[in-house]
């Protein structure tokens, strides 16, 4: 392989939630008089900064203020639904197919993100876990994996990153490093493919992808 390092995205990567995500963000919207957004419009439209896709969904400008309003009502409502989330259907085969070294960012919590993985059964498998460290979410995460891959002493050439959306795509181009686009997860296949990056429909596959990067 010419690459070593795997990077997981967790949040509709590995970790199954679109359905809970979509519920969550409409309680959000519900809050401050929005409208709903099926599973579809989600996909097809969500993006980060997280802000710029409720702005667009409300049909307004919303601050750093009432960004953060939001943020918490979706987090909280996310919380109450996670016990029942579970793993994608491949993934702990995907993860025990890569003979390299394994690493976990996620743009969720990282006090939350750690005992969620124990829950699961995942802490084994990586070398490295961050989540944010903020209170607040919705950020882009390219400056995360830079930081992520330092903190770990990987360059972007010896990492490929397995995410669900354009922002991972993002985020692995600017770090030098190599991507593949899960289709399973946040972000509809057409808009993934149109990203010119390597899609995969199942995990398994992005990993057989990524073992050619």
């Amino acid at each position: 392989m010419a690459r070593t390092h795997l990077v997981w995205d967790w949040n509709g990567t590995l970790l199954d939630d679109f359905a809970l995500v979509v519920i969550a963000t409409n309680q959000a919207f519900a809050a401050v008089g929005g409208r709903d957004v099926s599973p579809d419009e989600h996909r097809t439209r969500f993006r980060r900064p997280v802000a710029e896709f409720y702005a667009e969904i409300l049909e307004r400008a919303v601050d750093d203020e009432e960004f953060g309003k939001l943020d918490r009502i979706f987090h909280d409502a996310y919380r109450l639904g996670l016990t029942t989330m579970a793993l994608a259907a491949d993934a702990k085969e995907a993860l025990t197919s890569w003979p390299g070294c394994q690493s976990l960012l996620s743009m969720w919590f990282h006090s939350e993100l750690v005992p969620a993985l124990e829950t699961y059964g995942l802490s084994g498998h990586f070398t490295r876990v961050d989540g944010l460290r903020t209170e607040v979410g919705g950020d882009l995460k390219a400056g995360h994996l830079a930081g992520h891959l330092r903190e770990i002493g990987v360059t972007g050439a010896e990492a490929v990153l397995i995410g669900d959306s354009l922002d991972d795509a993002a985020a692995a181009r600017s770090n030098g490093a190599a991507v593949v686009l899960y289709t399973g997860g946040f972000t509809d296949a057409t808009r993934l493919r149109a990203a010119g990056c390597p899609v995969a429909d199942t995990l398994v596959e992005a990993v057989e992808i990524a073992r050619t990067l």
